[in-house]
């Protein structure tokens, strides 16, 4: 009598620790903590419950895990962005002041070419001054060395600019080479309206190539 009580002591235990077990194991599914859903679902319905839904300690960290990546490509991204547009404020820079180098270079040549032009000026007038000169010193050269009369003679078939020219260069020559100049006895033997002419406009007149 006593063996069969004892058998069935513990036939009841063992009924209860496998309820108790059941129950853990819904509670626990019901929790989230096992996925055994597709055991319990009936249970579920039964009872008209909604098991826990939330996601396990590891899917949490895998998708904070996910959301750190994502935010790190994000910012490189950013980054990237942010360098592309620095490059183009560069280049942007670097077209501008090619632009203003390439006017200034362009001035210059202005300014080089109108230099280059003026020097030619300069050159040509300061050539035609030595050639006038040259031609006056000539000329004087050769009144000097004829007799006076001749000389007057040439001088009075010249146009006045040019008389004044000679006389000037004559008298110049005469410095130049200390000797006695002629020009004052020139114009003596010159008609006397002629002489007046020549000696007001030597006076009022200033140094010229004509």
């Amino acid at each position: 009598m006593s063996a069969k009580g004892t058998i069935g002591k513990t036939i009841v235990l063992l009924v209860l620790i496998v309820i108790l077990i059941f129950l853990a194991l819904f509670w626990f599914d019901y929790l989230g903590v096992i996925q055994a859903k597709k055991f319990f679902s009936p249970v579920y319905r039964l009872f008209g419950l909604q098991p826990q839904t939330s996601v396990t300690v590891t899917g949490a960290e895998n998708v904070v895990e996910a959301d750190l990546d994502a935010d790190r490509l994000a910012k490189r991204l950013e980054s990237l962005d942010l360098r592309k547009q620095e490059l183009d404020k560069r280049e942007s820079d670097i077209h501008t002041k090619e632009a203003e180098f390439e006017q200034i270079a362009q001035e210059l040549e202005e300014r080089k070419v109108s230099q280059e032009e003026r020097e030619k000026t300069f050159e040509a007038i300061q050539k035609q001054y030595e050639d006038k000169d040259n031609a006056y010193r000539q000329i004087a050269n050769n009144l000097y060395s004829m007799k006076p009369d001749a000389a007057v003679n040439i001088l009075v078939a010249m146009e006045d600019q040019l008389v004044i020219d000679v006389i000037r260069k004559e008298k110049e020559l005469s410095t130049e080479l200390r000797r006695a100049s002629m020009s004052s006895y020139w114009l003596s033997l010159m008609p006397p309206e002629r002489a007046a002419v020549i000696e007001r406009k030597t006076t009022n007149k200033p140094v010229t190539l004509e």
